[in-house]
């Protein structure tokens, strides 16, 4: 028995009547902290990536007192700082029909009708208004002739939304989020806490109050304290080893919480980005992302005849196969990730993959440079271009691209009410931490779009009714639940250092890797992922039999914070599966092999499977717990997803 069934849950928080109103109708309707008494009241914000850095610059901005922890040297260096494409905004600057309304129906869509339309309608309203925050920041977006902000289109869209800083969209974001968290640093609302992991969470009379935190850098363990606690800690593509996340990306503030009570909701939707730079070989530590925004003007395809080795430049047209444009006419280069991740599969399958291995397929700008000219592409995508060529000594202004798919987010997370409040009372989780707002699948220029909207409008909106009962209860280090979670945390610690096996920390999360790619990436089956259970389940207790982690727990010792992190991966990936297994449909980015069409697409269970499966925690010997969140669909009605 994998899992048990549990009560149904459902979202209390998220109005009904008129979704055009709802938003502003929970706002009106959320309790005030006058300004008086948010000067005392603790928010813990954890991780300082947009999400969370823009979260805590809003809540410093409005008096609370804030809290900021990052594992990195600085909240620069948080993982957001990568993002290159754009961000989404249904601005309709470029006057092609877009909306609040179209850009609500094409994420409900993208996420092939498994997300919540109250949420990604409020996605939508709120996108509108963080373009002109990020303008006013002095954020450098790309801007037309005229001086008009511009934009460029992205998979799963058949208009141009999408606001850009050249291929540095992300970090630019960033740094205006940035530079809003240090004017709050100093104006005294605001205090950072570098290079501390956040090992625990402290739950007091049902609520959480506070982490147990470990200084990287002297290794000292220690608890921290506040009214309400927010996570913004990222997603867990990591759990595969090779993902385009930066290393550090991990799971276990998320992995504590649910641990403490918090439920997880659709882990098994893993998002993989079909532009990726293919892996060149078994030392590769993570991959490397190339723009979606390249699909603009860069055209995808293979030679037409299977084992065609000869150079690029001497297929003559004739002899290629466009296959997006062939498949998805209406769509073309630019259809969602999930559908151009598994057509590229499926081509390699056949053997006309191209590259080391036959794993990839070319991305060419042959017709771009000649329709536009080399300075026009390069203003576009130069910086993205050289960074091409810098991995890959390939120039891909002369030969095109190879790219080929890879993990890269993570839709599933905490599970969130329309307040974005888990199941523990004062804990708030934001970004792609939580899995609100994108079904099974999110469209390319949104991740950047959630994490500022929920940062910057609706948690600052929705916490107050939370912080409005407070401040609560003193609680400090002596308190018996503080005492109890910090000493789980050095147990922990000792056990994993006392282990002193003969596998490096790294061999194992490798070889995890290759199970989850293999049983759980792009395609799952039934019988795969039965053995995927099986296979993880052997692998972690060979874990804790034969894990080495040199060095001691005193000090800077980066492989027992990565054997913290692999222990955690290793829980969530056996749930990952088994939530994989338990949803024996296919839509967006969960393929089950059993339930396709004819010609190969998603086929969903929209009788059986229309619902966010979260799951609780039951303890490390007992299976876990589904709760059954219903969706209902009133302005966006499920069909067949279709981009032909």
């Amino acid at each position: 028995m994998y899992y048990v069934d549990g009560e149904p849950i459902a979202d209390t928080k998220a109005p009904d009547g008129p979704i055009e109103t709802r938003w502003d109708r929970r706002r009106f309707g959320a309790k005030l902290v006058n300004p008086a008494n948010r000067r005392k009241l603790t928010v813990i914000v954890v991780g300082t990536g947009l999400a969370g850095g823009s979260a805590a610059a809003t809540l410093g901005e409005a008096g609370y007192h804030v809290k900021s922890y990052c594992y990195q040297d600085s909240p620069r260096r948080a993982h957001s700082i990568a993002a290159q494409g754009g961000i989404n905004a249904a601005k309709n600057y470029r006057n092609d029909g877009d909306s609040i309304h179209r850009l609500f129906y094409d994420t409900v869509k993208g996420g092939d009708f498994r997300s919540r339309e109250s949420n990604v309608y409020r996605l939508a309203q709120v996108s509108v208004e963080i373009i002109d925050q990020c303008v006013a920041q002095g954020v450098p977006f790309a801007r037309e002739y005229g001086g008009l902000l511009d934009n460029r289109s992205f998979g799963g869209a058949q208009v141009s939304r999408t606001f850009y800083a050249r291929g540095q969209t992300g970090q630019q974001l960033l740094l205006g989020a940035y530079q809003a968290l240090e004017r709050q640093v100093a104006a005294g609302t605001v205090e950072t806490y570098t290079r501390h992991e956040m090992l625990e969470l402290i739950v007091v009379d049902g609520r959480a109050r506070g982490i147990v935190v470990r200084d990287l850098v002297t290794g000292e363990v220690r608890t921290d304290f506040a009214d309400a606690v927010v996570l913004a800690t990222g997603g867990y593509g990591n759990v595969f080893f090779l993902s385009t996340n930066a290393k550090g990306c991990n799971v276990t503030a998320s992995w504590r919480a649910h641990r403490k009570g918090a439920l997880f909701a659709n882990p098994c939707y893993t998002q993989i980005h079909p532009t990726c730079i293919p892996q060149s070989g078994e030392h590769q530590s993570k991959l490397t992302l190339m723009s979606e925004s390249l699909r603009n003007d860069g055209r995808v395809w293979v030679p037409l005849k299977a084992g065609d080795t000869r150079a690029p430049g001497d297929i003559p047209e004739a002899e290629r196969d466009y296959y997006l444009e062939r498949i998805y006419p209406s769509f073309g280069n630019l259809v969602p990730r999930d559908i151009a991740s598994r057509a590229a599969k499926n081509v390699c399958d056949e053997g006309r993959g191209v590259g080391p291995g036959g794993l990839g397929v070319y991305l060419d700008f042959a017709d771009a440079i000649s329709r536009l000219g080399r300075d026009a592409v390069e203003a576009k995508y130069g910086n993205l271009f050289e960074m091409y060529e810098r991995i890959t000594g390939e120039d891909p202004y002369e030969v095109p691209m190879r790219i080929y798919p890879a993990v890269h987010y993570t839709m599933g997370g905490l599970w969130v009410d329309y307040d974005l409040q888990a199941t523990i009372p004062g804990l708030f989780v934001i970004g792609e931490a939580n899995f609100s707002d994108h079904g099974a699948n999110r469209l390319g220029a949104s991740a950047l779009m959630q994490g500022l909207a929920d940062g910057y409008f609706v948690l600052p909106n929705t916490i107050n009714d939370y912080l409005a009962a407070g401040p609560f209860p003193q609680v400090d280090a002596d308190h018996p639940d503080a005492v109890e979670a910090r000493t789980a945390v050095e147990d922990r610690l000792a056990r994993l250092l006392a282990v002193d096996g003969d596998r490096t920390v790294d061999s194992f999360h490798r070889e995890l890797g290759r199970i989850m790619w293999d049983y759980c990436g792009m395609e799952r089956t039934e019988e795969g992922l039965r053995k995927a259970i099986e296979l993880i389940r052997a692998l972690r207790d060979e874990y804790w039999q034969r894990v080495r982690v040199p060095g001691s727990a005193a000090t800077l010792n980066q492989s027992l914070e990565k054997a913290g992190r692999v222990a955690d991966f290793f829980e969530l990936a056996e749930l990952m599966c088994i939530d994989a297994l338990h949803r024996s449909e296919s839509c967006g980015g969960h393929f089950r092999a059993e339930s396709q069409t004819e010609d190969g697409e998603a086929r969903r269970d929209d009788e059986n499977f229309t619902y966010v499966a979260a799951w609780e925690w039951a303890g490390a010997s007992a299976p876990p717990v589904l709760h059954k969140e219903d969706l209902s669909f009133e302005y966006v009605q499920p069909s067949q997803r279709s981009y032909k």
